[in-house]
């Protein structure tokens, strides 16, 4: 069984599994199960988009949650001034869209190093936390949208069916949304990084010199592999609006930046399957510790009860112990079992013939 085969089983299992939890889980889960594993799909393709950004082109960045909270944002003030949902939705996914292409422009073309392209987005994201969190007086709207400041914006309107503003897409209707626009951005990912552009890109990510020498020029791959992550990430923060129907300047803040790091770190750097079980992980592991909070006086209660101190620690010993991440470390433990059986196989089926040359 050589590589294609198993990569095209490994895309049919995806596809299975994925259409059937889609179809299974409203009809056998509760409506708080089903919303909890909503917002589980929206952050999957969240750190799809990081995926993409980070694992294929090389990118490390740290304003993801930027272009989510812009995305967010977006769809909020102009639902608010506009009430129906058809366009509020496109600019949602266009102006983080747009705002990435335009830092990454001066980024890339600037030949500003991976480090400080860190920094940047950092100190992007950390400028939008602290501008959105300043506008808490009245005066501060965008048309019949207040934007709260630290309060944030509550109330806002959900996604209705195109064209059809009194048909509102319900809870039920949200994780069907959701999980489709899941495997969707999945299989989308996959197909673009099987094309020309994806074997570029991937090979800008090995050795941009070589890249630049052979005729490519890396500057407009890695700003185009920029914005389809900015993209994603404002479609993944518009889902988010709608899912709790309100959005405050805490999805900017350090605390998501670092989560979306993690997720891709845990799941395996390169794959696009490991950053959503990175992510579903994490987030199914911080709402277990959050709803089962131990009681007690001792220090290992306390410990439980301390999240972002087991985070650091999973983090850590993930960087340290299972660098390559989950799904890369089974992949190679599983090519070491096939490498060994096949070993086996052929020794066993040399036996007979060494018995009979004895």
């Amino acid at each position: 069984m050589n590589a294609r085969t198993l990569n095209i089983l490994g895309l049919g299992l995806v596809g299975i599994v994925g259409i059937a939890f889609l179809i299974l889980t409203p009809r056998f889960a509760e409506l708080d199960t089903v919303l909890e594993l909503t917002v589980y799909m929206i952050m999957a393709v969240l750190s799809l988009s990081l995926a993409l950004i980070w694992g294929y082109g090389g990118i490390l960045c740290f304003g993801q949650s930027a272009f989510f909270g812009l995305g967010a944002y977006t769809y909020a003030i102009a639902m608010f001034n506009i009430g129906e949902s058809t366009v509020p939705f496109l600019l949602a996914i266009a102006l983080p869209a747009a705002f990435a292409a335009l830092l990454g422009y001066f980024v890339f073309y600037g030949r500003i190093s991976d480090v400080y392209l860190g920094v940047i987005t950092l100190t992007v994201t950390l400028i939008l936390f602290n501008s959105i969190n300043s506008t808490a007086g009245p005066e501060f709207h965008i048309g019949a949208a207040r934007l709260g400041g630290f309060n944030g914006i509550p109330g806002i309107p959900a996604l209705n069916y195109p064209g059809n503003k009194a048909a509102a897409v319900d809870l039920e209707g949200m994780f069907y949304l959701s999980t489709a626009a899941l495997l969707v951005t999945y299989f989308g990912l996959r197909l673009l990084l099987a094309s020309r552009f994806g074997r570029i890109i991937v090979g800008i990510r090995e050795n941009e010199r070589r890249a630049e020498l052979l005729g490519y020029d890396p500057r407009a791959y890695k700003l185009v592999t920029f914005t389809i992550g900015g993209a994603l990430a404002g479609f993944a923060g518009c889902l988010f609006a709608n899912w709790g129907n309100f959005v405050s300047p805490t999805i900017f803040g350090l605390a998501q930046s670092a989560q979306i790091i993690i997720w891709v770190i845990v799941g395996g750097r390169g794959t696009l399957i490991g950053p959503i079980i990175g992510c579903i992980g994490i987030q199914w592991l911080t709402t277990a510790l959050g709803a089962n909070q131990p009681s007690g006086s001792d220090w290992w209660t306390k410990l439980l009860a301390n999240a972002p101190f087991i985070f650091g620690v999973i983090l850590i010993a993930f960087v340290l112990l299972v660098p390559k991440g989950l799904v890369p470390t089974f992949g190679d433990f599983g090519q070491w079992l096939l490498r060994a059986r096949t070993r086996r196989v052929a020794a066993a089926s040399l036996e007979p013939k060494q018995a009979e040359e004895g």
